[in-house]
């Protein structure tokens, strides 16, 4: 039972290539910046989806090939659109995704407050 499940550990690490620590760590944090296409909200480092596990590999790829964070950013960007990253750039393309929560919370603010200063009427 163990000799299994190790075997298939190795078989789904056989694909993906051997990093030196700091490599792997620097894929990693990319990981964690990239967002999974298939799960709502989760990084691809955290999903199980099979394109997510696609993704790791190209991450990992990328990264033992020397490209640098920003270059890999934006080769994500241009395959899959700004809605890859966890936390897009502002840009005005996605200045909505950025003002949109403080003008809701503003106005929820503002209805507040007029809700709170209404005169009270006796009955």
């Amino acid at each position: 039972m163990m000799l299994k499940a190790a075997l298939m550990a190795l078989a789904l690490q056989a694909g993906q290539p051997q990093l030196a620590p700091e490599d792997e760590a620097r894929a990693q944090a990319m990981m964690r910046e990239v967002r999974c296409m298939v799960c709502a909200g989760e990084s691809v480092m955290d999903s199980n989806a099979p394109m997510a596990q696609d993704m790791r590999r190209y991450i990992r790829e990328q990264v033992a090939e020397g490209r640098s964070d920003a270059d890999l950013r934006q080769a994500m960007v241009e395959r899959f659109g700004h809605e890859v990253l966890m936390r897009p750039a502002f840009e005005a393309r996605t200045a909505p995704l950025w003002i949109a929560p403080l003008v809701l919370l503003l106005l929820g603010g503002a209805l507040f407050f007029t809700a709170m200063r209404k005169p009270r009427t006796r009955a």
